[in-house]
């Protein structure tokens, strides 16, 4: 009922309205289309440009000569709801790739360097180097990798672990570059500087997985550029059927066609499923290598463990200690830490710890001997420390423990044990409920790696393997059509790490082995793996969900389009909110509470949208 004025104002308002819509604001559209048209590919931004234009160009043409329709309207909102739907996407993305911003700020600028007149001065990290000693205020983050020098201190590793809880550390452990000395102040001797800290390594195999598109992804785009293909088909097919029976709405109907068919949310049902997944893992300290290995880490049916630094720790624990007659277990304890004082040897170490507190007597003209042991004088007395047969002479039968040994004969022996990880027995478990087999390479002796296979419940093991050994055993598994996984730590298990369908490395492993792996757990807990494979298996049941809701919108709306019961307008409203579902159903991945939620350094660079 508008008078022809009135009908013909609101038009041109309309124009002017939508003007700086569709020739800026739609811009990245247009651009998009030109890259793809010039890459001769079809991708989502083509029909997109498309039906912008047209709704655009036919409405001003309508405009003009006074005709029946125009959808200057349509245009604003088909644009404004694409761009709401990026703009959630590139939020989601910009946030997790802030990660590499926010661990490259972790390294702080200045360090406090010790002369060799034991004064202080403030250098520059980057003027360290390795063999300096470096004074770490309490509160202050450590400048580069090193050895702790003092007795003890506690440290916040978060932006590698994923766990807010300080970690205690004695003389001789490694401090690293970007975490916070909680409770200090150190001494630190640098041993790595600037790129070759962790946290450098760390950068560089978030870039590099960064700059990878997975698989998935890559069949998920072609697949979008045959749907354009057919969408653009489509369009023609319904202009040109109105325009045989009712020409009037060939323009509405091939319009509306355009719009609801294009592949919006099913071009964004994989990459958003990914980025949330890797931002959750992030949160939990996993970081994911390569683009490709939540998929095949779903698949996986067997597991292979490393053992020495990975099932256990790279320390030994005190389990006994057996005295003779008239030695008491405090003064065996005190005798041998007072021989290892000084020394970093795992032995050394675990003597030292189970003698915490105790007065040690003082030692003299400490000597090393490799594979043997330790000799020293106490008082008047030459003691030994060691192997039996060096400890008691030649003719002592070596039982595997630690035997500490006067002028008189033997004194008291230790037996120690590798130190299985705390998270070992119940990360196995919970892998074998899943129906998950698990074995361990290891190329250490038969009894120890027996002994570890023992306390975890393992049944097949495999001990004094090489990496060629290794390799050959993980093939013999693969020909069997077995999705295999590996997880290590050592420099010797890079290879097989490589040639494993996933590889998998622990924070603290050595970097070769990082480079060659596809995912590296935070924190040196095994119980990573138990997160990622749960968002991997989140993240592909969410990723079918988002294809099989696209696909489903698409075939149940472009009928009605094409048969002229959906008008422009209703069919951008439609295709905005698919897109938008395929968003909130993707930010459903989480990670499971099997581990306490922390809140690390890389946690606050990968916020996800949650708002």
């Amino acid at each position: 009922g508008m008078d022809p004025l009135t009908r013909d104002f609101f038009r041109w308002l309309g124009f002017l309205v939508t003007t700086p819509v569709v020739l800026y604001s739609a811009q990245p559209f247009f651009a998009g289309a030109r890259r793809e048209l010039a890459a001769r590919r079809l991708g989502m931004d083509v029909p997109v440009a498309f039906a912008i234009a047209l709704v655009y160009v036919a409405s001003l043409a309508e405009a003009l000569r006074g005709g029946g329709q125009v959808y200057f309207d349509s245009a604003a909102m088909f644009t404004f709801f694409l761009l709401g739907g990026r703009y959630l996407e590139m939020r989601a993305r910009h946030r997790a790739a802030d990660v590499v911003d926010a661990l490259a700020r972790l390294q702080p600028a200045l360090a406090q360097r010790r002369t060799a007149t034991g004064a202080e001065e403030t250098v520059g990290v980057h003027e360290l180097v390795p063999g300096d000693v470096v004074h770490v205020a309490d509160g202050a983050t450590v400048p580069a990798d090193g050895e702790l020098l003092d007795e003890r201190c506690s440290v916040d590793e978060s932006m590698l672990s994923g766990e807010s809880a300080a970690r205690a550390r004695r003389r001789g452990d490694t401090l690293l570059a970007g975490s916070v000395l909680v409770q200090g102040p150190a001494l630190l001797r640098v041993a790595r500087v600037g790129s070759d800290t962790v946290l450098s390594s760390m950068l560089r195999l978030i870039a590099r997985a960064g700059a990878e598109r997975p698989r998935v992804a890559r069949e998920g785009e072609r697949l979008a550029a045959g749907f354009v293909a057919a969408v653009l088909a489509l369009t023609l097919i319904t202009a040109g059927a109105w325009l045989w029976f009712d020409p009037a709405r060939a323009f509405p109907a091939a319009l509306a066609v355009l719009v609801v068919a294009c592949p919006c949310a099913f071009a964004l049902a994989v990459p958003t499923a990914l980025t949330r997944a890797l931002a959750v893992l992030a949160r939990q300290g996993v970081l994911v290598v390569r683009a490709d290995a939540l998929e095949r880490l779903c698949r996986v049916r067997r597991v292979l463990f490393d053992k020495t630094g990975t099932l256990t720790e790279n320390r030994l624990e005190l389990l006994s200690v057996v005295c003779a007659a008239g030695v008491t277990r405090e003064q065996a304890l005190a005798l041998g830490a007072a021989l290892e004082r000084g020394s970093r040897h795992p032995l050394a170490c675990a003597l030292r710890t189970a003698a915490e507190g105790m007065t040690l007597p003082p030692a003299q003209d400490l000597e090393a001997i490799a594979g043997q042991g330790v000799r020293g004088t106490l008082g008047a007395e030459s003691l030994r420390l060691g192997r039996a047969s060096f400890a008691l002479g030649p003719g002592a039968a070596d039982d595997g423990s630690v035997v500490l040994a006067g002028a008189h004969g033997e004194i008291a022996r230790f037996q120690l044990r590798e130190r299985v990880r705390g998270e070992a027995a119940t990360t196995l478990q919970a892998l074998a409920a899943q129906g998950i087999a698990l074995e361990i390479l290891s190329g250490d002796a038969a009894e120890r790696v027996e002994a570890v296979a023992r306390r975890l419940g393992v049944a097949t093991w495999h001990a004094r393997q090489t990496p060629q050994d290794k390799l050959a055993r993980l093939d013999v598994l693969r020909r069997g059509s077995e999705g295999v996984a590996m997880v290590g730590d050592g420099v010797n298990d890079a290879p097989v790490l490589a040639g494993a369908d996933v590889g998998i490395a622990l924070a603290g492993a050595a970097e070769l082995s990082q480079a060659h792996a596809d995912l590296v757990l935070g924190g040196d807990r095994l119980d990573g793996l138990l997160q990622a494979r749960a968002v991997a298996l989140a993240t592909r049941r969410v990723m079918r969900q988002n294809l099989a809701w696209a696909m489903a919108y698409n075939l149940g709306a472009v009928p009605l389009a094409a048969l002229g019961l959906v008008p422009p307008w209703l069919a951008a409203i439609g295709m905005s909110l698919s897109s938008l579902g395929v968003l909130l159903n993707s930010l459903r991945i989480a990670a499971p509470d099997s581990r306490p939620q922390a809140t690390p350094v890389v946690a606050g660079a990968v916020q996800e949208v949650t708002a």
